[in-house]
């Protein structure tokens, strides 16, 4: 179940990266990179 919503999650950060190509708030980009780390971190990490 972890990787699965890690992956959820690293999928929904890559299309939030997708999005931001030019970032208009600070916020959504730090957000985006949470998204990434966490979803990352379930997926790959034991």
């Amino acid at each position: 179940m972890r990787r699965l919503c890690g992956l959820m999650l690293f999928c929904t950060g890559v299309g939030m990266t997708l999005v931001l190509i030019f970032p208009k708030n600070f916020l959504w980009v730090c957000a985006d990179l949470g998204i990434l780390f966490l979803g990352y971190h379930l997926f790959c990490c034991k």
